[in-house]
């Protein structure tokens, strides 16, 4: 059909313009006079003087009528598409035309548009099947069962080849899942369904999605029973996991394996419903044993990183750089975080160049390749490649915006804050109101000094989410740390405390309250309680200052000198330390 359209409208082009020439011809000969305003003779007739072009008007031109369909479809309009394919197909012999105005016409549920089509398609010759496909649609769409079940009938016994993937294609239109759900289970039963298990577990999935999970659990234990291969045992014990029996699930994934213990996609499937129920060591073990695919070493991987088991990932890496070609080749991003897992900067760094630009991972193994640019020290190189990033990944705003993220918090851990900030407010332009990145940036403003804007994120955040701990506690501390509105502080921070009562950060938040409310004895025992729950270079600085303040200058000074350890460069203290030791 495209290509019918794009030389169809390439003719409607040339037509147009030949009537307009000839138009234009006729009229010059029409004004054309004699020196002195006299008259001059008739000229002798040419050509374009006998010549009429007829052309339609654009309601009953065909050509024009698909072409604005077609338009309408590249719009996403498919109102406007339906209704120009109506009047197409009054004008066409196609029975094609026909056929997408009844589509175009039943998606936009248009009962009326939809007979009409209908109609004219069976007139110009439309198939059995087809046609039984398309009434049991519109009758479906206009409620009446009775009517869906008769054309349903007709289409199962057409004998097309794929009359149970039309059948499905017409329930899952339904508005009513109850009665799409209804005529599944009265039409297609055991004794309907063919030899061929991809119809038998396409009803049951389709009866799991009408909400018909009794009989979509019957279908695919009868597709055990009768086929025994692979994907009907993986189906019926997907089934029953979510059905809440675990045990049965895992006894019927044991007799898969027992009849195909070399089956990959089996022990995949059952090394994830494994891993699903908690039992991360069982899937392991199940993965590690037999053949390996790209998959497996896949899920493997995600496997020893959830148990944080350095072995496993060492040994994994091991084998997968020993893997034949093409699973090697296909696991560069793996192979990437592999080596990153291990600490090996240089080597991830070579696998995800590797990583092809039509991968899927091809956007996450330059951001990856970011990161450790920056650890690495290589500042200008990482905001060079995120820079590349933001540039190619313009038409597709996550990506983009996750390019904005990392930049922004590459920015925050140099504590080059104004840059973060405004990096985030970038990424904010792609996804407004995004919570994480108000919260990111409102972090950046406060770090930078700009008190309003970051309480200005704070409270907007809070009330696109009134109940984030996190946002309430971090304007309720942003607001002590400037000495203001501490009432407001002090019930934001109360809040957090409940819902968090031994959060290391909101204990931080309450003891600094507590300081600038001159309450030093409460403030030293709540940073003690944060500084000895995560040693936070920050949390350490606020304690070092309160001990001060309280006159325990060795104490505090033994503070300093650790968080000078964990952070030499940490602004926080350097600010501190000139106050306290002007």
């Amino acid at each position: 059909m495209g290509t019918s359209v794009l030389s169809v409208k390439v003719k409607f082009k040339q037509l147009r313009h030949f009537a307009g020439m000839a138009g234009c011809a006729l009229a010059l000969a029409a004004c054309a006079s004699v020196p002195g305003g006299k008259a001059a003779s008739p000229a002798p007739k040419q050509p374009l003087d006998r010549l009429t072009v007829v052309t339609p008007d654009a309601e009953h031109d065909l050509l024009a009528q698909l072409l604005a369909g077609e338009m309408a479809l590249t719009r996403n309009e498919l109102k406007d598409a339906s209704a120009h394919y109506d009047r197409a197909m009054a004008l066409s012999e196609d029975p094609k035309v026909a056929q997408r105005a009844t589509e175009l016409a039943l998606a936009v549920r248009d009962e009326a548009a939809a007979q009409r089509a209908i109609d004219r398609w069976q007139a110009l010759g439309a198939g059995a099947a087809d046609l039984a496909q398309a009434c049991a649609e519109l009758a479906l769409s206009t409620g009446d069962t009775a009517g869906a079940r008769s054309q349903l009938e007709r289409l199962v016994a057409s004998g097309d080849a794929h009359v149970w993937r039309r059948f499905g294609r017409a329930l899952i239109s339904a508005r009513d899942p109850a009665q799409a759900g209804q005529l599944l289970e009265t039409l297609a039963t055991p004794e309907r369904l063919p030899a061929d298990p991809q119809a038998w577990l396409a009803m049951s999935e389709l009866g799991e999605k009408l909400g018909r999970a009794g009989y979509a659990s019957r279908i695919a234990d009868a597709a055990v029973a009768r086929f025994h291969n692979t994907e009907t045992y993986a189906w019926a014990a997907q089934m029953k996991f979510k059905g809440g029996d675990k045990k049965g699930a895992a006894d019927l994934l044991k007799q898969a394996l027992a009849r195909s213990p070399r089956d990959v996609q089996l022990r995949l499937t059952y090394a994830s419903l494994l891993s699903q129920g908690g039992d991360y060591k069982a899937a392991a073990k199940l993965l590690d044993e037999g053949p390996q695919s790209a998959e497996t070493y896949a899920l493997r991987a995600g496997l020893a990183a959830q148990a944080h088991d350095k072995r496993a990932i060492a040994r994994l890496y091991r084998q997968l750089k020993q893997a034949p070609a093409d699973v090697r080749e296909g696991s560069a991003f793996l192979l990437g975080q592999l080596a990153e897992m291990q600490d090996r900067n240089d080597e991830a760094l070579a696998w995800y160049d590797q990583v092809g630009d039509d991968d899927p991972h091809a956007f996450d193994a330059d951001l990856r390749s970011a990161v450790i640019l920056h650890t690495q020290g290589k500042v200008d190189d990482a905001h060079a490649l995120l820079d590349q990033l933001e540039t190619a990944y313009l038409d597709q705003p996550e990506e983009l915006r996750r390019a904005w993220q990392a930049d922004a918090e590459l920015y925050m851990r140099e504590q080059h804050y104004a840059q973060a900030a405004k990096a985030y407010g970038h990424a904010l332009q792609v996804l407004p109101d995004d919570p994480g990145l108000l919260y990111g940036r409102g972090l950046a403003y406060a770090e930078a000094g700009a008190i309003d804007q970051a309480v200005a994120d704070f409270r907007h955040l809070l009330r696109l989410k009134p109940d984030d701990i996190d946002a309430s506690n971090a304007l309720g501390y942003t607001l002590a740390d400037a000495g203001r509105d501490l009432p407001e502080a002090k019930k934001l921070i109360e809040v957090a405390r409940a819902a968090k009562p031994h959060d290391p950060a909101i204990a931080d938040s309450w003891g600094w309250l507590q300081y600038r409310l001159g309450h030093l004895d409460e403030a030293a025992r709540s940073l003690r309680q944060s500084w000895g729950a995560a040693k936070d270079a920050d949390v350490g600085v606020h304690l070092g200052e309160v001990l001060w303040k309280l006159g325990k200058r060795q104490d505090a000074q033994h503070v300093f000198d650790q968080v000078r350890k964990l952070d030499p460069r940490n602004a926080s203290l350097r600010d501190t330390l000139r106050r306290l030791k002007p």
